[in-house]
C-alpha cells in the first residue's frame, strides 16, 4: 500500500474491518420530530375505560408501541402504558392478538 492513498491504508470503506463504502453514507439533513397523538387533541389524562384511544398506541399484535414511534412524551407513554395494563387486566383489550 502506498504511503500518500486518501483511504490510509485501511480497507474501501475507510475503517478497518467495516463495510465497503460505509464512509459514503449520508445523514437526512433534518429529521422532523413527531407529536404526539395526546398531545395535538389536548388529552392530559388517559383513561383504561378509553378503549379506542388505547388502540392506537398498540400495533397489529397487540404489543405496546414505543415513544420512537407514536411520538409521545415520556410523561405521556407512562400514561398510555399503565393504562392499557390495566386495561387488560380487566379484559377491555387483549393481552395478545390472534
Amino acid at each position: 500500500m502506498a504511503y500518500g492513498s486518501p483511504a490510509g491504508g485501511r480497507g474501501p470503506g475507510g475503517r478497518p474491518g467495516g463495510p465497503a463504502g460505509a464512509g459514503a453514507r449520508k445523514r437526512p439533513a433534518f429529521k422532523r420530530r413527531k407529536v404526539s397523538y395526546l398531545t395535538i387533541n389536548k388529552i392530559t389524562h388517559v383513561d383504561y375505560k378509553n378503549v379506542t384511544l388505547l388502540r392506537n398506541f398498540t400495533d397489529d399484535r397487540g404489543k405496546i408501541v414505543p415513544r420512537r414511534r407514536s411520538g409521545a412524551t415520556a410523561k405521556e407513554q407512562r400514561m398510555i402504558a399503565i393504562a392499557i395494563k390495566r386495561a387488560r387486566e380487566i379484559a377491555l383489550l387483549p393481552f395478545v392478538r390472534d
